[in-house]
């Protein structure tokens, strides 16, 4: 009996000992809560504070200090408020700079690039005026579409970067520069290509010939050119011997010259041996009307 109340009496404390337990653990939890709730409620109140009762100063050093801390959007919002009160000062330059990187960090491409833009305009000789320059040309790659796209944002970002490397020859970003134009002119050699082939493939071959010969002329270092040429070739016979017999002779006399130039070209190409059977094919045909 004495060995039961013993048992029983020890059970009760250890409960007792974890239920202490328990409640210190749940306040210490709602303590810790409360206190980073305490924490960010003077975080947000400071924040409203300098927007709604804060001098312009005050604004700019805590957007300063939001933007260090990557914390664009507040950022912006305390810049937009003091923008038109440090015009014309000798802050203006760096209240630009900071709206315009904040807009770039959050991908408004389209308000950063305006913003370098005019930073490089207002402040040619500023501190950040090759930064700014720069990024502004970034500003537009990032805007630039997937190749099958519209290219006109493409066509401003090379001219971008182009104008950038004509102002900053020796630029430290010159290489990067480089590289971000051979990405952009590769979206276009793609859609021209895709284009060409698509006229050629919908069976436009009129098209498709004026297609791929803008190609060639607009890109003569493209990886596409042999293909290109061929199918120039198979355009011009393929037009001939779908065309009224008015027209033949002079189309297939066409495909005749575009074999002899793709093989003064490529006379060790892939395509040789079809283009031989095509150009063969022209002079019967050529001959016989």
């Amino acid at each position: 009996m004495i060995k039961v109340l013993y048992h029983i009496l020890v059970i009760c404390a250890l409960l007792t000992a974890a239920s202490c337990n328990s409640e210190k653990k749940v306040h210490e939890s709602t303590s810790t809560t409360s206190k980073k709730k305490k924490q960010k409620g003077v975080v947000v109140t400071k924040y409203n504070k300098i927007l709604k009762h804060g001098d312009a100063n005050a604004k700019l050093e805590a957007a300063i200090m939001y933007f260090e801390k990557e914390d664009y959007v507040k950022s912006i919002t305390l810049l937009e408020s003091v923008i038109s009160i440090f015009r014309g000062t000798k802050e203006e330059a760096k209240v630009r700079y900071y709206y315009a990187f904040s807009n770039y960090y959050i991908g408004d491409f389209i308000v950063a690039a305006y913003q370098f833009k005019t930073y490089v305009r207002n402040f040619p000789g500023g501190e950040h005026a090759e930064l700014c320059a720069y990024t502004q040309a970034l500003c537009y790659f990032q805007s630039s579409p997937t190749y099958s796209l519209e290219q006109k944002d493409t066509y401003i970002a090379i001219d971008a970067f182009q104008h950038f490397l004509n102002k900053y020859p020796n630029s430290q970003y010159t290489e990067a520069c480089n590289e971000k134009l051979d990405i952009l002119r590769n979206k276009l050699v793609k859609k021209s290509y895709e284009n060409s082939k698509l006229y050629y493939h919908m069976g436009l071959y009129k098209s498709a010939i004026i297609a791929i010969e803008n190609h060639i002329k607009d890109f003569s270092d493209s990886k596409y050119i042999e293909e290109m040429s061929y199918l120039i070739l198979k355009s011009h016979y393929l037009l001939a011997i779908n065309s009224i017999e008015s027209k033949k002779n002079e189309r297939f006399k066409a495909s005749i010259d575009s074999y002899l130039k793709f093989v003064n070209l490529f006379p060790n190409s892939i395509y040789i041996k079809d283009a031989e059977e095509i150009y063969t094919k022209s002079i019967k045909e050529y001959k016989s009307t």
